[in-house]
């Protein structure tokens, strides 16, 4: 892979002609647990000589970063959203287990260096919330829940749909707390929003942390981002409190761009689907 222009190009290479970024493609060699649903989008690319290419980052946080990645063959593209996970180098991993109980890892040295925020114990965190959002991003996907198609997961690193601009396809789609007031599409992103915390409730979960952040917003469509902390209605004994709470947050935010949304009714629904 050469570069014209700033622009990837195709050409035949070998291992040590690989620049900086890039890599082969992972997905031959990864265990089919560790790939996406099936069936897979046309736009996958499953080739083995494909190349994966870093563009830049999208996002950083403390837990991770986020970047652009392009996957490449002589005649295909697409891109992806590399999100990885930090371990040992983080000082502290600041995700609260308050969001994990009921999904505590097996280990009880693993539970300790966790609590402990020991080397070995942010190593294992980062396995664990990798674990936790690609399994959830699964479980979202097949549910039908807006959610990026998770492409593969391979250690900290989870590959996924990239949420593009459909004006700027290079851009990533702007988050709902960017729409504005006035923005005729605010119905219709309610009503995709409710659909999807309906689906969350009835696959037992909450997102526990939703917000106008945490919403693409690409096109007319409403993707729901960064899942790994979604809590076990069931098995969390603080689970109804994280849905009430995504409910009132996003009820609020919606009330204040004008269009009024009870939080109380739309709790009561969303047990409802709980309990169907």
């Amino acid at each position: 892979m050469k570069t014209r222009r700033g622009q990837p190009t195709w050409d035949e290479t070998t291992q040590d002609d690989l620049i900086e970024g890039q890599r082969y493609s992972t997905w031959p060699s990864i265990e089919k647990g560790c790939r996406g649903p099936q069936p897979y989008p046309s736009w996958l690319i499953e080739d083995a000589a494909a190349l994966d290419t870093e563009l830049g980052i999208l996002k950083t946080g403390k837990e991770g970063d986020v970047f652009l990645v392009e996957r490449a063959t002589e005649t295909r593209s697409t891109l992806l959203a590399a999100k990885r996970y930090r371990g040992r180098e983080h000082l502290q991993f600041s995700r609260s287990q308050a969001y994990s109980e009921g999904r505590s890892a097996r280990r009880s040295r693993d539970n300790r260096a966790v609590k402990n925020n020991s080397s070995y114990g942010r190593e294992v965190a980062a396995l664990q919330w990798a674990s936790a959002e690609w399994s959830y991003l699964r479980r979202c996907h097949e549910a039908g829940i807006p959610v990026p198609y998770p492409v593969q997961i391979d250690g900290t690193e989870i590959l996924m749909e990239f949420i593009a601009d459909p004006e700027i396809p290079r851009a990533a789609a702007p988050r709902l707390q960017q729409i504005s007031r006035n923005d005729p599409r605010l119905p219709a992103l309610w009503d995709q929003l409710a659909d999807a915390m309906e689906k969350f409730a009835a696959l037992g979960i909450a997102h526990g942390d939703l917000s106008a952040y945490n919403l693409l917003v690409a096109g007319a469509r409403l993707v729901v981002i960064d899942v790994p902390q979604c809590v076990d209605l069931a098995g969390n004994v603080q689970g109804l409190d994280y849905l009430h709470r995504d409910c009132v947050n996003m009820c609020d935010w919606f009330t204040a761009k004008g269009l009024p949304r009870d939080a109380e009714a739309l709790f009561t629904s969303l047990l409802a689907s709980m309990f169907a």
